[in-house]
């Protein structure tokens, strides 16, 4: 029995899919899970996987296409089993047979095929001084045989006041124009307030330094300063719920889990991956899981679990040598941490001048959720954890 491949629905208030690419062409055999094509979304590139066994027959939309959420696009049949007949706006009412198409008429074609653009006619030497004027040809008249643009057509464009042409615009990915949509949202209708806190990173480097051949032996990765960060992080936010709540229009909502974002950078923007029940995952697994979710970050082959359900972000620039930065909300989550680079600074030490380790944290709260007390202590005790990463994870260290 044939199985209808759709165009799915991976988020909520998901209209349309635009299909990336086809991992198996028509004709080529799938089993059920199998990667069968690849859907961009609002939020990133997905793989989705074939709903059952089968060949691939009577494709309907090619790479590029935007299609409605439910839509047919394919379908899945048995050797010698015909797709059913359906027609689909993608279709464009082409029957799904064994045989071969019946090509239109030449007239119907040549009837339905757009004008073809025509370039201008202009000599070489008009054409290079166009280009230093920046000036679009379609706006200027041409005064040579046939409607040809001379060099003196082009002078009296410019002395005329003419206008250089409009540089073309970067166009945006569905992936990129959300980020801008929800920062910009998050930015006028949030209301963000900010506390600073310098923290002595002496400790956090030892512990990194000697886990870091155990936990390469035993789970084959690096551990990273991101990862003791998410770790004694998730282990302190348990502790402070309020933190780990979520703003709705009908008041705070607790969250059960805590499941850190790590901000990762992608190739038009940036998402939140996330690492769920953070705060009772061990440090091996939550770098494990923290290398794979970067990695298909950068190959723009996030799924849909990957970045949905974060309670708390944490944005780690210190890579990039920033000293310090405030990071923006993601609603409906009620703060994030932003977290510069360590850097040997002098501080008071024992009432003298001394060299230390430095770390800025700033965390940005929603002061509808989180009120400035709140977000002190969590900032304190988190300080506390990192100077003392031993005590917060315990057995870890």
């Amino acid at each position: 029995m044939a199985i209808r491949v759709v165009m799915p629905a991976l988020e909520m208030a998901q209209e349309t899919g635009k299909l990336v690419s086809w991992i198996k062409q028509e004709g080529q055999t799938v089993a059920k899970g199998e990667p069968l094509l690849e859907i961009e979304t609002d939020k990133a590139v997905m793989e989705i996987e074939s709903p059952g066994d089968g060949m691939l027959a009577a494709v309907s939309a090619q790479p590029g296409a935007e299609v409605p959420v439910g839509q047919t696009i394919a379908w899945l049949v048995l050797p010698g089993e015909l797709p059913p007949v359906e027609d689909t706006p993608h279709q464009s009412g082409r029957r799904m047979s064994a045989g071969p198409e019946t090509p239109p008429p030449a007239a119907a074609s040549q009837a339905a095929a757009p004008p073809a653009a025509t370039q201008p006619k202009i000599s070489p030497k008009a054409r290079r001084l166009a280009k230093e004027h920046a000036i679009d040809l379609s706006r200027v008249r041409g005064s040579g045989f046939g409607g040809e643009i001379l060099t003196t057509d082009i002078l009296a464009f410019v002395e005329a006041g003419g206008t250089p042409a409009q540089p073309d615009l970067q166009t945006l990915s569905s992936t990129a124009k959300l980020m801008a949509e929800r920062t910009t949202k998050s930015w006028t209708s949030v209301p963000h307030f900010f506390v600073v806190r310098e923290v002595d990173a002496s400790a956090l480097l030892a512990a990194r330094e000697r886990l870091l051949p155990e936990i390469e032996k035993a789970f084959a990765v690096r551990l990273t300063h991101t990862d003791l960060l998410v770790a004694l992080g998730a282990r302190v936010l348990a502790k402070h719920p309020r933190l780990n709540s979520a703003w709705t229009e009908q008041g705070i909502r607790p969250n059960q889990q805590v499941n850190m974002g790590i901000a990762m950078a992608a190739d038009d923007g940036v998402v939140a991956a996330v690492i769920p029940h953070a705060d009772a995952t061990g440090l091996g697994e939550i770098a494990v899981q923290r290398r794979d979710l970067a990695e298909r970050a950068r190959a723009g082959r996030l799924r849909s679990l990957d970045i949905t359900g974060a309670t708390f972000t944490i944005s780690n620039l210190g890579m990039y040598n920033v000293d310090a930065f405030s990071a923006i909300i993601s609603p409906p989550q009620a703060a994030i941490l932003a977290v510069a680079r360590i850097a040997d600074r002098v501080v008071p030490v024992d009432g003298k001048p001394g060299i230390r380790p430095m770390m800025t944290l700033t965390l940005s709260a929603d002061h509808r959720v989180v009120d400035g007390a709140r977000a002190a202590i969590f900032l304190q005790q988190l300080a506390e954890a990192i100077e003392a990463p031993g005590i917060t994870l315990q057995s870890e260290i």
